[in-house]
C-alpha cells in the first residue's frame, strides 16, 4: 500500500477515534439507552385528582408501597443547611449507617464526608456505601482507601465490565442517607464543593435535600437494602436497620424507587401529570421527556391545568442536554406550557407539585435516563401545608429565572448547535 493510501486509512481510523468520545457523551448525557423488551407504554388520559381520597387508594396501590402516615420531614436548602444536618447525623450513628450516591467528588466536602464515615465505622457502627462508579469517578483514591482501611462496606456500582459493556449504561443516581434505620436523607445533592454554600455562584448548584423520620424511613432503607441485596448478595436486616418506627409528624408519605428492571419513576411522572386538574409545577435539572410525556405535559395544558416548569438556564453542566431540551420547546409553549430558565446558579432541584397538593421530590430527572434506566428514589408527600411550602419555593426560584418565550425558538436547529458544540473538543 503506498502512502497516500496508508493516511488514508488512519483519517478513516483517526475519525472513528473522533467520533467514539461524542457518541459516549451523547449516550452518558441525554439518556440514550440499549433498552430491549420495553414494557407497553400508553397515554393515561385522566386520574383522580391529589385532593381526593381515591387517589390516596389507587396511587398508594399503583406505585407500591402505599402512603403511611406520621413523618416528619424538614426541607433543607442549599449546602449551607443541607451538609451540616448529613454530618450531624453520621456522627450520631450508634448502629448502622447506609449511604448510597451518585456524586463524590474528592474536595474539602468529601473529605469531610469520608473521614465522618470512617470514623463511624472505626466505632464499630456498620457502615454501607454504594458508590455509582461513573459518577464518582472524581472522588480520588485516597478517600476509597481511608474508607476501605476504617471497615467501610464500599460497593462500586456497575464499574466498566468488558463481557457486557452495555451495564455501564445503567447507573443508580440516587442521593440516600439512612441512619440507624430512623432518621433518612434524600434529594438531588452531590457529595462536592460545587454544592457548598447559598445556592448562588456559576460554578455552585442550587438544591434541596430533605431529612426524614417516622415510617417513610422503612420504605427508603428498603431501596437501599434492595440494591444491596442485588449487587452484593448480602442481606441486611434485623432491628439496626429496621427499628420500630413511631410517627414523628404529621405528613402522608411514600417512596417510590425505581430502577432499570421496574421503570417506576416513569410511571409516576406520568400519573401525576394525568392527575392535575388545576395546577401542575415541574423544577428539575435535566428537562428532557419523551415523546409520550410531552403528550400528557400538552394534553394536560389544553384541558386547563396550569402548567409551569422551571428548568436550567446558561448556567448547566450539561450543554447537550439544554440544547436537546430547547428543541422540545415550541410544542409545550403552544400548548400554553409557561417554561422559565434559572438564572442565578446550576439548578439542580427535582420537584414536582400538583393541584397545590401532591408533592413529588428526591433524585429523579425528568429524562429517559432518570425514567428508564437509572436507579433513583422519590418520595411523594399527600399534603396541602408540605405543598404550600414548596409552592414558595418554587415561586421564589420562578422569581430568579427568565421566562422563555415562543418567539425566540422559531427556525431553531438543534442539530447544527450539537456540531459546534462537538467542533471544540475535535
Amino acid at each position: 500500500m503506498n502512502v497516500r493510501g496508508l493516511l488514508g486509512g488512519w483519517n478513516v481510523v483517526k475519525n472513528l477515534l473522533v467520533c467514539i468520545p461524542l457518541f459516549a457523551c451523547l449516550l452518558l448525557n441525554s439518556g440514550c439507552a440499549l433498552i430491549s423488551g420495553e414494557p407497553a407504554r400508553k397515554e393515561i388520559t385522566s386520574f383522580y385528582s391529589p385532593s381526593t381520597t381515591e387517589f390516596k387508594r389507587d396511587a398508594g396501590s399503583l406505585l407500591d408501597p402505599p402512603f403511611v402516615a406520621g413523618n416528619s420531614i424538614k426541607t433543607l436548602h442549599n449546602g449551607d443547611e443541607i451538609f451540616p444536618a448529613m454530618l450531624s447525623a453520621i456522627r450520631s450513628a450508634q448502629h448502622t449507617i447506609n449511604f448510597e450516591t451518585y456524586v463524590l467528588w474528592d474536595g474539602h466536602i468529601a473529605r469531610e464526608f469520608v473521614d465522618a464515615l470512617a470514623e463511624r465505622a472505626r466505632s464499630g457502627v456498620k457502615v454501607n456505601v454504594i458508590l455509582d462508579a461513573l459518577g464518582t469517578h472524581k472522588m480520588g483514591g485516597e478517600n476509597l482507601v481511608h474508607l476501605r482501611d476504617a471497615g467501610v462496606d464500599v460497593f462500586k456500582y456497575h464499574t466498566i465490565f468488558w463481557l457486557d459493556p452495555r451495564r455501564y449504561n445503567y447507573r443508580t443516581h440516587r442521593k440516600l442517607l439512612i441512619v440507624d434505620g430512623k432518621v433518612a436523607f434524600t434529594g438531588g445533592v452531590g457529595i462536592a464543593d460545587e454544592w457548598a454554600g447559598n445556592g448562588q455562584g456559576t460554578k455552585k448548584y442550587r438544591d434541596n435535600q430533605y431529612e426524614m423520620t417516622g415510617p417513610v424511613v422503612a420504605q427508603l432503607q428498603g431501596a437501599f437494602c434492595t440494591l444491596w441485596l442485588r449487587s452484593k448478595g448480602d442481606v441486611l436486616s434485623g432491628p439496626e436497620y429496621f427499628p420500630t418506627l413511631t410517627n414523628s409528624g404529621p405528613y402522608l408519605a411514600q417512596t417510590v424507587s425505581s430502577s432499570t428492571w421496574d421503570g417506576n419513576l416513569d410511571f409516576l411522572y406520568r400519573l401525576a401529570i394525568a392527575s392535575a386538574h388545576k395546577t401542575l409545577r415541574i423544577e428539575n435539572a435535566y428537562f428532557l421527556p419523551d415523546k409520550l410525556i410531552r403528550q400528557e405535559l400538552v394534553a394536560a395544558a389544553k384541558r386547563g391545568v396550569k402548567v409551569e416548569i422551571i428548568v436550567p438556564g446558561e448556567l448547566i453542566d450539561s450543554k447537550l442536554i439544554r440544547v436537546a431540551s430547547k428543541k422540545h420547546y415550541p410544542e409545550l409553549l403552544e400548548a400554553g406550557v409557561k417554561i422559565y430558565e434559572y438564572q442565578m446558579a446550576m439548578l439542580h432541584v427535582k420537584l414536582m407539585i400538583v393541584d397545590d397538593t401532591l408533592v413529588s421530590i428526591g433524585s429523579g430527572n425528568f429524562d429517559n435516563r432518570s425514567t428508564r434506566l437509572n436507579a433513583e428514589v422519590n418520595v411523594n408527600v399527600l399534603d396541602a401545608n408540605f405543598a404550600a411550602q414548596h409552592i414558595d419555593l418554587f415561586e421564589q426560584d420562578k422569581a430568579r429565572s427568565r421566562e422563555t418565550k415562543l418567539r425566540e425558538h422559531k427556525g431553531f436547529h438543534p442539530f447544527q448547535h450539537l456540531i459546534n458544540l462537538a467542533l471544540p473538543a475535535l
